[in-house]
């Protein structure tokens, strides 16, 4: 109580006591204990008061923050660019799958050899960060047959088992490997057979092992739905050909980035464009073996990816 009798003047309890000696002390207790409630409750009210102060102030922090954070991302946008896009016409007729349209697959993702190529011989895109390749679902698939697409005679439509539970249709450029030889060629003797170059004997796809990028956006191509896209190795002077998983895979078998290790996504997003940053670095050494960056597509357990015949060619998909 040595706080409530610094409250009141010593001659107010001699007062009290001179009225009413009987109850004076009582009467001085009462005051003293309402004077100490009075000022805890004030006290108390004070603590509220800045507490509120405090969540409102905390609050104009959080949105001084968020609008910082969207400027920082809107120059970070300026500063890398985004791609002009044409305003559509009245008569625009939109894509139902822009990376698997009919101009892609004719003209494909394959860009020439001198372009994939930087000053020193080398890939270009040394200095920029590599590409989130792990995304990319490559597997191993084996064409089970091969026929012209109804709507396009320069278009194929391959049937490719990948380890599901049905075959995937996918749909790519009409190529000479996907006549079967004629009969009077397979009686050519060996010695003669092998006076022909490797890239220009024509192969029969039917039965084959390949490499296909699984988890592009399905969409129709000219009125058939294509769900994969076929891993093509190619040079600049022309030759091209399907790229060949390891002795021993199967349908199924995940192709593997060992030095970028992760799951594939479901579905590749288109904003994120990692095939299309990846495939320029996307290249046949010269021992035909694939590699990004080094290093190699690799099936776990069984080997690296390699081209059938070419050697430093650059890797496309159809």
């Amino acid at each position: 109580m040595d706080t409530a009798d610094a409250m009141f003047h010593p001659s107010l309890a001699a007062a009290l006591s001179k009225l009413d000696p009987e109850d004076g002390g009582k009467m001085m207790e009462y005051f003293q204990s309402h004077a100490l409630l009075a000022r805890e409750k004030s006290l108390l009210q004070a603590s509220v008061r800045e507490q509120k102060k405090l969540l409102v102030e905390n609050g104009k922090l959080k949105r001084d923050i968020e609008q910082l954070k969207r400027e920082l991302h809107d120059k970070q946008r300026r500063r890398v660019g985004t791609p002009f896009r044409r305003p559509l016409g009245k008569g625009h007729v939109p894509s139902v799958c822009p990376s698997l349209s009919a101009k892609a697959l004719l003209s494909p993702s394959e860009p020439t050899e001198a372009a994939s190529l930087g000053a020193d011989g080398g890939p270009k895109g040394g200095g920029r960060p590599p590409a989130d390749v792990w995304r990319l679902d490559l597997r191993v698939g084996r064409i089970l047959a091969v026929r012209r697409h109804p709507l396009a005679a320069d278009l194929a439509v391959q049937d490719v088992q990948l380890g599901e539970g049905a075959p995937r249709a996918v749909v790519g450029k009409w190529r000479a490997d996907h006549v079967r030889p004629p009969a009077r060629r397979l009686l050519l003797s060996s010695s003669l057979a092998g006076s022909f170059p490797r890239h220009r004997r024509r192969r029969q796809p039917v039965g084959s092992l390949a490499v296909f990028l699984c988890n592009v956006k399905a969409g129709k191509v000219k009125g058939v739905a294509s769900q994969a896209r076929l891993l093509r190795c190619f040079r600049a002077d022309g030759p091209s050909e399907p790229l060949a998983p390891p002795p021993g895979s199967a349908p199924g078998d995940r192709v593997t980035f060992p030095d970028f290790p992760g799951e594939p996504e479901r579905e590749l997003r288109a904003k994120r464009r990692v095939w299309e940053r990846a495939q320029p670095e996307m290249r046949v050494d010269a021992m035909g073996v694939a590699n990004y960056r080094g290093c190699q597509l690799q099936v776990k357990g069984k080997g690296p990816c390699k081209a059938p015949s070419l050697t430093d060619a650059a890797i496309g998909c159809t």
